[in-house]
């Protein structure tokens, strides 16, 4: 008795290579491509100044991380800013407004008083910012 052997079978094509493949192809078109919405038109962003001369005079409106306000130094309800800021604007126009919020106060905090200052008549609304500190060296 003669026991022949079965043919031998060709491996399975493998896939490893193509998925290889397709995983480069994925990487490289997400860092060529754009992934956040351009503007149809050019825009340049206001460049900030640090270490310059805070101007003098005006009116300096604080904001608390919570939220509370306060008019150079006294606190104030936030339904009562518009009235302050309109009857001590309206005494002299285009007087300037110093914004000095706390480091963790919200934007949501923050932004809508810009606007609001600004209809009032105010001649400039002036951010107060603190220049970023180098670490301690050890």
């Amino acid at each position: 008795m003669k026991l022949s052997r079965p043919p031998a079978r060709q491996p399975p094509e493998t896939i490893v290579a193509l998925i290889d493949v397709v995983f480069f192809l994925l990487v490289f078109f997400m860092l060529i491509g754009r992934m956040d919405a351009t503007a149809p038109f050019e825009v340049s962003p206001p460049t900030a100044t640090t270490g310059a001369t805070m101007p003098s005079g005006g009116i300096t409106l604080s904001v608390a991380e919570t939220g509370a306000l306060a008019i150079d130094g006294a606190r104030i309800e936030s339904g009562m800013l518009m009235e302050i800021l309109s009857d001590r604007l309206a005494g002299s126009p285009g007087t300037l407004v110093r914004i000095n919020a706390h480091r963790h106060a919200e934007l949501r905090h923050v932004l809508p008083l810009v606007g609001r200052i600004e209809t009032l008549g105010a001649r400039d609304v002036v951010l107060v910012v603190t220049p970023e500190t180098a670490p301690p060296s050890p």
